[in-house]
């Protein structure tokens, strides 16, 4: 073998050792993204409930920094249940003086939960991912085309084609700016696209990262004049988030429907379970996109959150909250071969993230 040979397939090897491990190499230390292999990966949440909503915002936003220790946030996700945009402003701006602005991301829901109980109206959740094992992008899209000239949502039923175009396109968009990386794991969205329209969107993000790619999320209140997402800061309707996490960790997807109080207690048991058992791993956190229809179906709003306790227990983070329309598997008799998630109504979307 010439000189010229040796060096080529020496260059070969180390070039696979540096994206996977080969026999022989040694420990991977060219990374495929900002997570460095076996590094710490720190998910924690807070919730708090409160008429003010400066209170409440900062409530949560210094339980969560508490919670985080001196692990700095790479991302903190931020759900309230307020009636207005003045309200949902001073939630933004309380939370975004306890952490910068620039990993501060969130949306209007109607209610939320966390290990510390189940909430609906005047109420913050909130999450913070952090640590070095763990890659967190952010993006954001504006005016996606799915309201009229005066601010009024388009309608499914009316305004199909339109909508079709408008939201498939935001959604390709989207999910560009976040690079899908070859140690990508889970892509969580949050959209002004209600049920059916998350669909739609949907779609477009499938487009560029995959049908089986396991994404998550939800939509954002439903209702014009409510209908806020903020990022880094700033209040925006007709708009759509991105959160893309990689690293070495591993994601299960588990997706329930129910539409009365008995089921929607049995089927965040189920769905909990299931997701937990195709983790294969420990757990770090559970999100669950829920979807408000189910929450206005219980007769006791703790009882949802007691189900999935009764799965998780108690000390692993719980990060929940109540959407107009989710994103993950679809419990629906004929799914689509080879489609992982999609965009539905009356589902509780539930993710595990463990290593």
């Amino acid at each position: 073998m010439n000189l010229k040979s040796t060096t080529l397939i020496s260059l070969l090897v180390v070039a696979m050792c540096g994206v996977v491990f080969v026999a022989g190499c040694e420990e991977p230390t060219v990374k495929t993204s900002g997570a460095a292999a076996k590094g710490a990966i720190v998910i924690k949440s807070a919730l708090a409930e409160n008429e003010d909503p400066t209170l409440a915002g900062k409530t949560a936003a210094e339980a969560l920094k508490k919670a985080l220790g001196d692990t700095a946030p790479k991302v903190v996700l931020v759900t309230d249940c307020f009636d207005d945009k003045e309200l949902k402003t001073k939630v933004v701006q309380a939370v975004t003086a306890v952490f910068s602005k620039d990993v501060v991301v969130g949306f209007s829901g109607y209610g939320a939960f966390a290990q510390a109980g189940a909430q609906d109206l005047d109420t913050v959740c909130v999450m913070g991912i952090g640590g070095a094992g763990i890659d967190v992008q952010l993006a954001l899209v504006k005016n996606m085309g799915g309201k009229d000239k005066d601010g009024k949502s388009l309608s499914f039923e009316d305004d199909n084609a339109a909508l079709t175009k408008a939201l498939g396109d935001a959604a390709r968009k989207l999910a560009k700016q976040v690079q899908k990386k070859p140690d990508s794991k889970l892509l969580i969205a949050i959209a002004d696209a209600h049920s059916p329209k998350n669909q739609l969107f949907m779609n477009g993000l499938q487009d560029v990262v995959g049908k089986d790619f396991p994404i998550t999320g939800g939509s954002i209140s439903k209702n014009d004049g409510e209908t806020f997402l903020h990022y880094k800061g700033e209040l925006y309707s007709d708009s759509a988030i991105a959160i893309m996490l990689s690293g070495d960790f591993k994601v299960s997807l588990a997706g329930r429907q129910a539409k009365t109080n008995d089921a929607v207690i049995a089927t965040a048991k189920d769905g909990a379970a299931e997701a937990l058992k195709a983790l294969d791993a420990k757990p770090i956190a559970m999100l669950a996109f829920d979807c408000a229809g189910r929450k206005g179906k219980l007769d006791n709003l703790s009882d949802e959150l007691s189900a999935f306790q009764g799965v998780t227990g108690k000390d692993i983070t719980l990060f929940g909250c109540y959407c107009a329309g989710e994103f993950g598997p679809a419990d629906v008799k004929d799914k689509t071969p080879g489609v992982l998630s999609s965009g539905m109504g009356w589902h509780a979307m539930i993710t595990f993230i463990g290593r």
